[in-house]
């Protein structure tokens, strides 16, 4: 039997393009999943209302939004966010103002900020096209620095990086790993990834998973997979 605190570490992305694909995914893995992701692409397919109907049902949401803009813009986006009551929410730690804030938004709520590092599917030669000299790992760890100083809960990070982002920040800091997948499967689209236990044993709290179960033929029978590599990790 697995445990709640176990299915926590599991979030679903619900990366799909309707609500009603979404909704029937979600019915389908019943209480197999108790932790959902829905990001931009929903968002604007009556994806708060999906956001309320699962918290309603007992469900823990993250908001995969991904803020950035000038400050104030910022403080009352996550401002709003919170009303909604979800878990989680992201914000780009590109730099300490926009993620104060960020923090000067969630006030006294229980939102729990993220801030996005590098993405996944990003690797050296990205960085080096936008002119960053630094890093994917060093630049990862940097910016969960700077997160953690911000007043952040946590940041997204991969798997690749979550051991040096631990070592750098306290043990309550959050690491959410996207870019999961198990092992002789296919990378799609991803740069940096990891199985399950690899990003487990470096660190991670919670590992974000979207094609290897919304697009399997059996989606209760792949998050139960999942699953059983979190727990055995």
């Amino acid at each position: 039997m697995i445990d709640r605190a176990t299915r926590d570490k599991l979030i679903v992305a619900l990366d799909l393009p309707t609500y009603d694909e979404a909704r029937a995914l979600v019915d389908r893995l019943g209480d197999t999943v108790s932790f959902y992701k829905i990001g931009l692409e929903l968002l604007f397919a009556d994806g708060l209302a999906l956001a309320q109907e699962l918290k309603r049902e007992g469900k823990r949401v993250f908001l995969d939004l991904k803020f950035l803009d000038i400050g104030n813009t910022v403080e009352h986006a996550v401002a709003a966010a919170a009303k909604l009551g979800v878990d989680f929410i992201t914000v780009h730690g590109h730099d300490t103002k926009t993620m104060t804030a960020a923090v000067r938004g969630r006030g006294a709520s229980d939102l729990k900020l993220l801030a996005v590092t590098v993405l996944t599917n990003l690797d050296q030669s990205d960085l080096d096209e936008q002119g960053i000299a630094a890093t994917p790992g060093g630049l990862v760890v940097g910016r969960a620095r700077m997160a953690e100083n911000a007043g952040f809960d946590g940041v997204i990070a991969s798997g690749q990086e979550a051991a040096a982002v631990r070592a750098e920040t306290g043990p309550k800091f959050l690491i959410v790993t996207p870019g999961i997948r198990l092992p002789g499967a296919e990378t799609g689209d991803q740069s940096r990834i990891t199985t399950p236990e690899e990003a487990l044993r470096f660190g991670a709290n919670h590992l974000v998973v979207g094609r290897p179960i919304n697009a399997a033929r059996d989606p209760k029978a792949a998050a139960d997979t999942f699953l059983a590599h979190i727990a055995g990790a």
